[in-house]
């Protein structure tokens, strides 16, 4: 049997040699290797043979697949380059052509309202500030004022790194922006006033939550800053975004680590055909209210952190994720597309590159 199973061998590497084009030599690793395949069925004949036979049968079968499976990856990784070179061949880009007549590119709507934002809080005296993604544990949540065992620092909710830096200081994916706040304050001192948008990182992941997603922190820093303030600065921020003036607030009390007081901030919406538009007092009939975002007085701890007298100066804070406001201003209802890049999606939600957001002219206009 074993010359039998040599020229069953020679002739599966004949044929792998002849063969053309990457479906033969699947076709012949099938009829080979597959679970229905002649060396697949004597591997199976070992379980009914005695130790001493085995011992000695074992390696020869082996031996064989081993050959076989060891032609097909060669053929088929000869095959796969000799394509490739052949494509590269007959593919060719002439730059020397004209563009073409429709540009096929498109502004990611994240990227839009991240615009819209910048443009809208310029107005209002604010710069933008960044930070780095990879952060370490101070400042990302000591600095703000997050216990050691706050349910943010956990595993379950925070990308860790297995590494420290030089301070000893764990590492991590940033939970929010606010370590933004921490170094802008430690690096420019007060008076500040600045937003930081960016991408930030927790563990989640659902139609409305995913691991990466995008947010904007907006700070205060100043004297004699109240929640009058606060209040007057979002409504404004969210009559210019959504390009309604009949926007109507609700400060609900709520906490947070890094704010004293804090609230939660309602917006009004009504219904509109089934639709939820964002507009109106949210107690009247048919309305609502809807939770938009978090904000408060900064903690006086907090400012004390980053190297600033709490009794000299005074603040606000706020946040709001970019990915859910542009889902309520242009309709959209899932927020994994927005990571897709599904080409259809970015086509029907993308806009033009030259559609620049100014206040004079809308900040949302669509090209």
């Amino acid at each position: 049997m074993s010359t039998e199973h040599e020229q069953q061998v020679t002739d599966t590497l004949e044929r792998l040699h002849r063969a053309d084009s990457v479906d033969q030599v699947e076709a012949i690793r099938v009829e080979a290797l597959g679970k229905q395949g002649w060396i697949s069925q004597l591997m199976k004949t070992l379980g009914k043979m005695s130790p001493e036979e085995r011992q000695q049968e074992a390696p020869r079968i082996q031996g064989l697949r081993s050959r076989v499976a060891d032609a097909v990856e060669d053929r088929k990784a000869l095959l796969e380059a000799a394509a490739l070179e052949a494509r590269l061949a007959s593919e060719t880009l002439d730059l020397t052509l004209p563009a073409p007549a429709t540009p096929k590119g498109s502004v990611h709507p994240v990227s839009q309202v991240m615009d819209e934002l910048a443009e809208i809080f310029a107005d209002l005296g604010f710069s933008v500030a960044t930070g780095p993604e990879i952060e370490d544990d101070w400042h990302n949540f000591t600095a703000l004022n997050m216990a050691e065992t706050h349910p943010a620092r956990a595993m379950h909710d925070t990308f860790y790194f297995p590494d420290t830096d030089s301070e000893g200081r764990r590492m991590l994916l940033r939970t929010h922006t606010s370590p933004v706040q921490i170094r802008s304050m430690v690096a420019n001192g007060a008076p500040i006033r600045i937003i930081a948008p960016g991408r930030v990182y927790r563990s989640d992941s659902d139609a409305t939550h995913t691991p990466m997603f995008h947010q904007i922190e907006g700070l205060v820093i100043d004297r004699d800053i109240h929640l009058g303030h606060l209040k007057w600065t979002l409504e404004t921020f969210l009559k210019a975004f959504f390009e309604r003036d009949d926007i109507v607030l609700r400060l609900r009390p709520s906490y947070f680590p890094f704010t004293e007081p804090s609230v939660e901030v309602d917006v009004g919406w009504q219904d509109v055909n089934g639709r939820r538009i964002l507009g109106g007092d949210g107690d009247a009939p048919g309305h609502g209210w809807m939770e938009l975002l978090g904000s408060g007085m900064v903690n006086a701890r907090v400012i004390e952190f980053a190297g600033l007298d709490p009794k000299e100066w005074q603040g606000f804070a706020f946040g709001a994720g970019i990915d859910r406001l542009a889902m309520l201003k242009y309709a959209m209802d899932d927020l994994r597309a927005f990571f897709d890049g599904d080409n259809r999606w970015l086509t029907h939600y993308g806009f033009s590159p030259f559609d620049q957001p100014t206040l004079s002219a809308g900040v949302g206009a669509r090209a």
